[in-house]
């Protein structure tokens, strides 16, 4: 996964407003008490698209990744960006840091990616030992309304000048899946178009499972959000924020 679909990543995302995004999690990280100059691992990092933003809010930002070419368009731009972060690849489900940290992010659907039995459950306990008594662990999901409805069973189409791509998804309600099979075509100088083939695979989350895996790592306080918003999810949200707290006697 992400492998040759790095290079067309930031295309494809072109439209999506990482400043608010950025501001969003500059807000929940407020709120759950971690200070502007905090230091902030971040999950599922892709080509840094949210690292940087924070870096420039301050934030002392670390970014994590498993995919390698992801990473490098991540150090390139934050090297042109002049700014220092390191960019280490790990998977997120055995993340271990030098020291434990402030804060822990895991963006843009990261948690939705772990979708092999136990993987979420790995992945908040690894948190939880990462993180500084007090520490916030900070995510977004897709929301499973759509993954199974939204996405479900459809196929979706985008035609522009210097890409397109078909993007068809099979839904499997039984195991709360969504196979994604994108064929994407960038287009040539030459007017030609190179194919590119992208597999992927989402689970859906449901409240009640993220709510107990998240108690089973130790972590307190538990708050869902709606899409961007400091209020409760509402019927409807496509994207839900979680919030949880380590606790501050270091839990367990």
């Amino acid at each position: 996964m992400y492998t040759a679909f790095a290079t067309v990543y930031d295309a494809l995302m072109k439209d999506v407003d990482y400043a608010a995004w950025a501001a969003h999690y500059g807000e929940l990280m407020n709120l759950a008490g971690v200070k502007k100059d905090g230091k902030i691992v971040e999950c599922a990092c892709g080509t840094g698209n949210l690292t940087l933003p924070l870096r420039k809010m301050g934030y002392q930002m670390t970014g994590v990744d498993l995919s390698e070419d992801m990473l490098e368009l991540a150090m390139e731009k934050a090297r042109n960006a002049g700014c220092m972060i390191p960019f280490i690849r790990q998977d997120m489900t055995r993340l271990q840091t030098p020291r434990r940290v402030d804060g822990i992010l895991s963006t843009c659907d990261g948690v939705n990616y772990l979708a092999g039995e136990g993987q979420a459950a790995a992945f908040f306990a690894a948190a939880f030992e990462a993180l500084k008594p007090g520490g916030a662990l900070i995510f977004d999901v897709s929301t499973p309304e759509k993954l199974s409805g939204t996405l479900g069973n459809h196929t979706l189409f985008s035609d522009e000048d210097e890409i397109a791509y078909i993007w068809q998804n099979s839904y499997d309600e039984k195991n709360a899946l969504v196979q994604l099979n994108l064929s994407i075509f960038v287009r040539r100088p030459d007017g030609a178009y190179d194919r590119l083939e992208e597999q992927q695979v989402q689970r859906a989350h449901s409240k009640e499972e993220l709510t107990r895996w998240l108690t089973e790592a130790g972590f307190e306080n538990i708050r869902f959000f709606g899409r961007q918003r400091m209020t409760a999810p509402r019927a409807g949200d496509e994207r839900w924020h979680i919030l949880a707290i380590k606790p501050a006697d270091g839990g367990k």
